[in-house]
């Protein structure tokens, strides 16, 4: 490099990505607008949430992805946390965990996380993870596990979960809705155009699939959507149409896209308020029994209520519990 400085050999000067043309591709947008400001957590349920999960060493969700409402949430008595390891098997260009080859799956960590959520009082979890696509199950398994075992072991704590679309396979998603979660999400993302940049490994028509697996299961199907990442509106409103007409979903929330590094995919726009408004409308006239639209809301943003609203009361007996665990250790 230092011996052609100077040299002139190739210019780089056209493949920049160049702000001044009339419609540019854009690396950054500059500063946030005042809607997209999070208020800084704190107060006395905060902090007592915190310190609890801290203490229990439970790893969420909330603190690694700098979620923008980790205050509201925490003080409400809700938290989000993820099993199945920290390395996810996908590269998707919104996603800020690491992708690789995942280590050795912990057959433990049902035990550990129910054991552990049983010390902290929280009213509601919302249970993520990374894709598996390495693991012949996608970890359905230890899906159904951890729930069952945090039911078992928290009785007065509300379960949702947050799952990948298991390829496809309807059986590996059987064994987690056999679980009975109070709420089942699978997250469509954004629309059906943006899917082979944002979500190279998933599919549209898959994900839609999958919801309306989970719906057809009789549980409460949830799902959430990005935008500003590069779609149109006209594209949002057809995606809520098809959500709502081929997957019968219940809950839906959107939220703006945040670039989480300058390596992931850049952000398009800053939706408004009004926009988001006006999502959350469409929404409601489609049919949707919850949308949950706004600059700052997340898949789990007021999870607690919802589970309390929409989930049927009541759970399986001891006995069916332990069929869909001797179910599961068996795959």
């Amino acid at each position: 490099m230092r011996q052609h400085v100077g040299k002139h050999r190739i210019s780089l000067s056209g493949m920049v990505l160049n702000n001044a043309s009339e419609k540019p591709l854009q690396m950054a947008v500059g500063r946030k607008p005042s809607w997209i400001r999070a208020k800084a957590p704190g107060g006395q349920d905060f902090l007592e949430t915190k310190r609890l999960i801290e203490a229990h060493g439970l790893h969420t969700v909330c603190q690694e992805a700098s979620c923008p409402n980790i205050g509201e949430c925490w003080s409400r008595g809700t938290a989000t946390i993820m099993i199945l390891g920290d390395t996810c098997t996908r590269a998707c260009g919104f996603c800020n965990i690491k992708t690789g080859k995942p280590p050795v799956t912990d057959l433990d960590e049902p035990r550990r996380v129910a054991d552990l959520l049983a010390q902290v009082p929280l009213k509601h979890v919302v249970i993520t993870s990374v894709d598996r696509d390495d693991l012949p199950d996608g970890g359905a398994a230890i899906w159904a596990e951890t729930i069952v075992r945090v039911h078992q072991a928290a009785p007065q704590m509300s379960v949702e979960t947050l799952v990948g679309d298991f390829k496809g396979d309807p059986e590996d998603l059987a064994l987690v809705i056999e679980a009975r979660p109070e709420i089942l999400a699978h997250n469509l993302e954004t629309v059906a155009r943006m899917h082979p940049a944002v979500r190279p490994q998933a599919r549209y028509d898959r994900s839609l699939q999958v919801l309306a697996w989970i719906r057809e299961s009789g549980l409460v199907a949830k799902t959430s959507i990005m935008v500003g990442i590069g779609e149109t509106d006209e594209e949002v409103e057809q995606t809520l149409r098809d959500i709502r007409d081929r997957a019968d979903t219940d809950i839906l929330t959107i939220g703006q896209y945040l670039q989480p590094t300058r390596n992931h995919l850049p952000i398009d726009r800053w939706v408004t308020p009004e926009q988001f408004d006006h999502y959350r409308q469409v929404g409601l006239e489609l049919g949707f029994k919850v949308v949950e639209s706004g600059p700052l809301v997340r898949s789990s943003y007021h999870a607690e209520e919802q589970a309390e609203r929409l989930s049927p009361a009541g759970r399986e007996t001891a006995t069916a519990m332990e069929a869909i665990l001797s179910h599961a250790r068996a795959r």
